[in-house]
């Protein structure tokens, strides 16, 4: 099955019913404050907890429902993106996004580094690749046919 139709049948049962309504993926990080300040001053989430109160090493991160675990554990002990140990594996988390246009352009403001900017970044997924502080790469995506979309992508790649 490719992604667009993975995509498109998991889209389609949760209309029918739904029990589960977030992840959170849980990143080993170089330095907590540099990557909690990351996410909430580039990518606008927001800090749900950090611990413990007297030194922390763990937090939480959240923006419209979609929340990320960040936790520093020791100063030999840094970051794994999964691209580091198998480059055809580039995505550590996917976010299926409503409107990839506008958070893409939300993002450039503010200064997001990108590893792939707004276009199909997989077959029928449009949407954008970024990399967080860590080296993590998040891919932010909706399922899109190809057909009808040539106008639309080259208004907003020659923008």
């Amino acid at each position: 099955m490719n992604s667009t139709k993975a995509a498109a049948t998991r889209a389609n049962r949760e209309g029918a019913s739904r029990n589960l309504t977030s992840i959170s993926p849980f990143f080993i990080v170089e330095n907590l404050q540099a990557s909690m300040s990351y996410y909430i001053e580039r990518m606008g989430f927001q800090l749900d907890f950090q611990g413990p109160e007297e030194d922390p090493y763990y937090g939480r991160v959240s923006r419209d429902g979609i929340g990320i675990m960040l936790k520093a554990i020791l100063p030999d002990v840094l970051p794994r993106p999964n691209r580091t140990r198998h480059e055809w594996a580039r995505w550590d988390a996917h976010i299926y996004t409503l409107d990839p246009d506008t958070l893409f352009n939300e993002f450039k403001q503010r200064g997001v580094s990108f590893v792939k900017e707004l276009s199909f970044i997989d077959d029928g997924l449009w949407g954008f690749e970024v990399t967080d502080a860590d080296g993590y790469v998040l891919a932010f995506f909706q399922v899109r046919n190809r057909v009808g979309t040539t106008a639309e992508h080259r208004r907003l790649t020659c923008a």
